[in-house]
């Protein structure tokens, strides 16, 4: 059954395709940029429940969340509420983010950011570090074995940190084939849209302690954190309850526990 997925990896490939920058030149403006914040070593730092507050203006699913945000302003009032780490979506069609977001926002605190879009390419693992992200997403099920693989050895390459995306125990399986460090279990069916707790409770358990266990999608409240904590992930990513929050700063507080 197609899913909303493949629609819209259908047109991140198509964009790929007629992308003919140079390799070469990009690998080495990758290179050349400035040292990253450390994802990943920000989420292990954590004591407890590290949260990985996302900036996204609208879904698929549901349309506009908060179309008109200012990211810089968001992004500081979820540093003032003890996030760990940003999530920013870049996709323009699909989710009306853009380059401009994640550099705005990173500008605007101290937090390591990552490049929540659809890495399909080496030209888009490559774009991630030269906009100044700490660390690329790559979807299992939208990469092949050998994309996977050798995405996420050029992204190390130019450091940056990865979050593999998964959603069962035979994506597990590749995502731990090339070593993933930061594994994230989306909660979310992508046939049915339906969040399934239950599969991310399971999940965690598979996942190997030496890992960093991410929970992603349909977190809404404290309830939902301190479920996911007690199955032993390190850090749940929240967007939407947090961008459609009044005071985002003091929902990021409640998450936590605090």
């Amino acid at each position: 059954m197609a899913t909303y997925l493949d629609a819209i990896l259908e047109h991140h490939r198509a964009l790929a395709a007629s992308d003919r920058r140079s390799i070469e030149s990009l690998t080495s403006d990758a290179s050349a940029a400035p040292p990253t914040r450390g994802f990943g070593a920000s989420l292990r730092a954590e004591p407890d429940l590290a949260v990985i507050a996302e900036i996204k203006r609208r879904s698929p699913s549901k349309g506009d969340l908060f179309a008109r945000l200012d990211p810089g302003v968001v992004a500081a009032a979820y540093e003032r509420g003890g996030a760990s780490c940003l999530s920013v979506l870049t996709d323009v069609d699909h989710f009306g983010g853009s380059v401009a977001d994640l550099q705005a926002a990173r500008s605007a605190c101290s937090l390591p950011v990552l490049r929540k879009d659809f890495t399909v390419s080496e030209r888009d693992v490559l774009d991630a570090r030269i906009m100044g992200a700490d660390c690329v997403l790559l979807i299992a099920a939208a990469l092949d074995k050998h994309e996977l693989a050798e995405f996420n050895e050029l992204a190390n390459t130019v450091g940056l940190d990865v979050l593999v995306e998964i959603h069962d125990e035979a994506e597990l399986e590749v995502a731990l084939g090339v070593e993933a460090s930061i594994i994230g279990v989306n909660q979310r069916d992508l046939v049915t849209f339906e969040v399934d707790h239950d599969r991310a409770v399971r999940m965690a358990a598979a996942i190997p302690a030496h890992v960093v266990r991410v929970a992603e999608s349909g977190v809404r409240d404290a309830a939902d954190a301190q479920s996911l904590r007690n199955a032993g992930y390190d850090a749940i990513l929240v967007g939407e309850s947090l961008v459609t929050s009044a005071d985002p700063a003091a929902a990021i507080g409640r998450l936590r526990g605090r």
